[in-house]
C-alpha cells in the first residue's frame, strides 16, 4: 500500500499506429537530463479548470493509503505531478489524442521536443501562430506535440477548444513573454512520468483493482448556458455525467477509492447523493469578461 511521502526517434507511421507503438521504446537510449538539479514537475500544459489553485484541498482529502493511481481525464495533470514522487505506479489517460501523444513525447523524447519548441519560440508572431494553427494533419509525434504545446502556451487564456471537425480554433492570446520551450519543466515532467502508463482511452475503460485510487476531473456540468465542454470534438453531456456516476458505482462495489471534482449544480449533487460531497472554492480565470472571473464553488466527491 502507498503511504504518501515520498529513444530519440522519428516515426514514419500512421498517426494512431505511431501512438501505440510509441509505448514500446527503450527509455535507456535517452540522453541524461541536464546536469542541474531537476526542479519539481508542474503541468506542462495550461488547462481550463486546472487544479493547482485548490491543490491543498485535493491532497488533504486523499486516502491515507492506496495502491496504484489512475487519472482518466488527465488534462494538465496537476494532482498527478504534485504527488508523483510518492506514487508506486500510475496510469494516466484521456480521449484528447493530441494531449495523450504530447504526454508520451514528454516521457519518451523530451530533448527533441524541447528543440522543436525552441524553434517555435524563435519564430513566434501573430502570422506564425495562425500558420501553425492551420496545420491540422501532421503525422510526426514530435511535430504534433510541439505544435500542441506551442499553441497551448500562446493561445487566448490557454483555452483548448475545437470545432465539430476536431480542429483547434482558439485565437492568439496577447502575452509578452510566453514560456514556450519550458526546458527545465519538461525535463522534470520526463522524470515524473518514467513509471507512468499513458493511454488514449475512455474513462470507463480503465481497470483499477482493489485498493487503487482513481481521481476524476471530467468536463464540468454547465452552470449556465455559456459554459462549454467541447475539449474534444465530442461534447460531454448529462448522459455522459450519468455514465461516469455509474462507473463510480462499479468502482465502489469493487473496493476502489475514487475522488471526483465537478461543478456545484443540483444535477451533480443529486447524481452523487449516496457519496460524500464536500465543497471547495476555486478561482476561474477564463471568462471573457474580467469582472466575472470570480471564485466559484466546486464539489469534491469521495467514496471514503
Amino acid at each position: 500500500m502507498l503511504k504518501l511521502k515520498e529513444p530519440i526517434v522519428k516515426l514514419d507511421l500512421p498517426f494512431e499506429e505511431a501512438l501505440f507503438k510509441f509505448a514500446n521504446f527503450n527509455l535507456n537510449t535517452l540522453p541524461d537530463p541536464l546536469d542541474e538539479e531537476t526542479e519539481k514537475a508542474t503541468p506542462f500544459v495550461k488547462w481550463v479548470g486546472g487544479k493547482r489553485s485548490i491543490m491543498s484541498d485535493l491532497v488533504s482529502r486523499l486516502p491515507k493509503e492506496f495502491n496504484n493511481y489512475y487519472e482518466p481525464f488527465v488534462g494538465g495533470g496537476a494532482l498527478f505531478f504534485e504527488i508523483s514522487s510518492k506514487l508506486k505506479k500510475s496510469f494516466l489517460s484521456d480521449i484528447n489524442l493530441d494531449l495523450v501523444l504530447s504526454y508520451n513525447v514528454v516521457k519518451k523524447d523530451p530533448l527533441k521536443l524541447i528543440e522543436a519548441l525552441k524553434i517555435h519560440e524563435l519564430k513566434h508572431s501573430e502570422e506564425y501562430y495562425y500558420k501553425i494553427r492551420s496545420r491540422q494533419e501532421l503525422k510526426d509525434p514530435i511535430e504534433i506535440a510541439s505544435r500542441f504545446l506551442y499553441l497551448n502556451k500562446t493561445c487566448y487564456n490557454g483555452l483548448y477548444r475545437v470545432n465539430k471537425k476536431g480542429e483547434f480554433n482558439v485565437p492568439m492570446g496577447k502575452y509578452k513573454n510566453p514560456n514556450i520551450s519550458q526546458e527545465k519543466n519538461i525535463w522534470a515532467c520526463y522524470e515524473a512520468l518514467k513509471n507512468t502508463k499513458i493511454e488514449y482511452k475512455e474513462f470507463d475503460s480503465i481497470k483499477p483493482s482493489l485498493g487503487d485510487l482513481v481521481y476524476f476531473d471530467p468536463p464540468y456540468h454547465p452552470t449556465n448556458e455559456t459554459s462549454f465542454t467541447n475539449y474534444t470534438k465530442l461534447d460531454f453531456t448529462e448522459k455522459d455525467q450519468a455514465r461516469l456516476r455509474d462507473f463510480c458505482d462499479f468502482l465502489n462495489k469493487n473496493g476502489v477509492y475514487f475522488m471526483l471534482s465537478n461543478s456545484d449544480t443540483n444535477f451533480i449533487k443529486d447524481l452523487y447523493k449516496n457519496y460524500n460531497i464536500q465543497f471547495v472554492s476555486a478561482p476561474r480565470f477564463v471568462n471573457c469578461k474580467p469582472g466575472q472571473r470570480n471564485s466559484v464553488n466546486e464539489v469534491l466527491i469521495t467514496n471514503y
